[in-house]
């Protein structure tokens, strides 16, 4: 795998401006890595640092002089490598050549859908376009699949995770106590909490999360939250992500590289949504069901994989989770859909040729919590942001269908036999 090149202005980082403050999703190592990683901001809708976006982290230049000292023991004697690592990006200067395709001619062709929400399929089709790639709706409350649209890449071995693995950083870094959404870390310049890092999808500050917890605390996290194991319930096809067994080597980035953008990691879109689902909910972790035709659908029965003790981080988590609709990488979801709140994480990085972008988001809608993952993958129009600029279309082709106002409606009028039973077996 070849490494993009980094674009990224050196001395504004070392000085601590607001420049250095968000330099988002790059490569910041000097060593030679197997993976490309793009920048999601410079995508993003807008691609400005604005007023709102400042007040909304709490940041502004210079911040890292004033702010209070990390808390974590240790933690300084680790900026002078990430410094330099920046320091020295600056030598490469290739450029990748892509080779996939990252349009197609149409979406779904052989999917197994007789099963599915056929309104939420027709969103995500709709969304989709002539995008390479594919989408995954959940029910975050019962694991069941609503629409999987393009099955086979859906069920794939998967891809890198890119830095969608950050939310499985954070929320280890919050359940060992190193961090509160809030606790500013010192990365050799500047200051940055779990939220501004979330929201603007830092790699320094999850390659430092990495290194505090080490490889084994990583791993152990990241299984239990379902990566390296099948997310389904005799789910046809499903094949298994990858999460390996040694960290990768220093040359290669160590335990920080796999934390800032997941390199050695194949994760697929069924494995991101079932922990986002999780995180949705509250630590339940669901076996994701896929029911095949209307009977298995009417028929559902939830089934529990097991409980992750996450309930009380939570919060911590999806404040840097909103913070990246609202104002960070994800913020191009907001130009096509702004009337329920999103929470998600974006991903972008590539491999032989192939460019990735992820979308994991999760929506307290009024018919109960959808979580969608979006997956893409070809060329240059391939990143993160595009993928959570996909989620908005979805939503909004949902809302402009009524969906949400129809369920509704639908779900009020089958409760209400059931009080009026109630009533009457009080009267008797």
């Amino acid at each position: 795998m070849k490494k993009l090149p980094v674009f990224v202005a050196v001395v504004a980082l070392v000085s601590g401006s607001i420049p250095a403050l968000f330099a988002l999703d790059k490569a910041h190592t000097g060593h030679h890595a197997k993976s490309g990683h793009v920048a999601e901001a410079h995508h993003a809708a807008g691609h400005r640092h604005t007023a709102r976006a400042h007040a909304a982290t709490g940041t502004a230049a210079g911040a890292g002089s004033d702010a209070p000292a990390a808390k974590s023991a240790g933690r300084s004697g680790r900026h002078g490598r990430v410094q330099r690592a920046v320091l020295n990006s600056r030598k490469h200067r290739s450029y990748e050549r892509f080779t996939a395709s990252s349009f197609v001619t149409s979406q779904g062709d052989g999917d197994v859908a007789a099963g599915e929400d056929p309104t939420i399929r027709a969103a995500v089709i709709d969304a989709l376009g002539n995008m390479n790639g594919t989408a995954v709706v959940i029910n975050a409350s019962t694991g069941r699949i609503l629409a999987m649209v393009n099955q086979k890449l859906a069920l794939s071995p998967g891809a890198e995770p890119c830095s969608t693995i950050k939310l499985s950083v954070g929320l280890a870094a919050l359940s060992e106590g190193l961090v509160t959404r809030d606790t500013p870390v010192n990365l050799g310049g500047f200051r940055m909490n779990l939220t501004e890092a979330l929201a603007h999808s830092n790699n320094l500050y999850f390659e430092e999360m990495g290194r505090e917890l080490g490889f084994e605390r990583v791993r152990h996290y990241a299984t239990q939250f379902g990566l390296g194991e099948l997310a389904g319930y005799n789910i046809a096809g499903e094949q298994l992500g990858t999460y390996p067994d040694h960290e990768l080597p220093a040359s290669e980035g160590g335990v920080g590289r796999m934390c800032s953008f997941g390199q050695g990691v194949s994760m697929t879109p069924l494995q991101l949504g079932a922990f986002v689902a999780a995180i949705a909910n509250g630590g339940t972790l669901y076996y994701l069901q896929h029911p095949t035709t209307p009977d298995e659908a009417a028929n559902f029965e939830p089934r529990v994989k097991r409980t992750l003790d996450i309930n009380r981080f939570v919060p911590d988590l999806q404040d840097g989770m909103a913070g990246a609709v609202e104002y960070g990488t994800a913020r191009s979801l907001r130009v096509n859909f702004h009337e329920l709140p999103v929470f998600g994480k974006t991903g972008t990085c590539s491999d032989k040729g192939t460019r990735f972008g992820w979308f994991a988001s999760y929506s307290e809608s009024p018919v109960g919590t959808l979580v969608t993952v979006f997956f893409l993958e070809g060329g240059r129009p391939v990143f993160g942001p595009r993928a959570a600029e996909l989620t908005g279309l979805f939503y909004r082709s949902l809302w402009d269908r009524n969906y949400f106002a129809e369920k509704s409606i639908v779900q009020a009028q089958n409760a209400e036999p059931t009080v009026s039973r109630a009533v009457a077996g009080s009267a008797d």
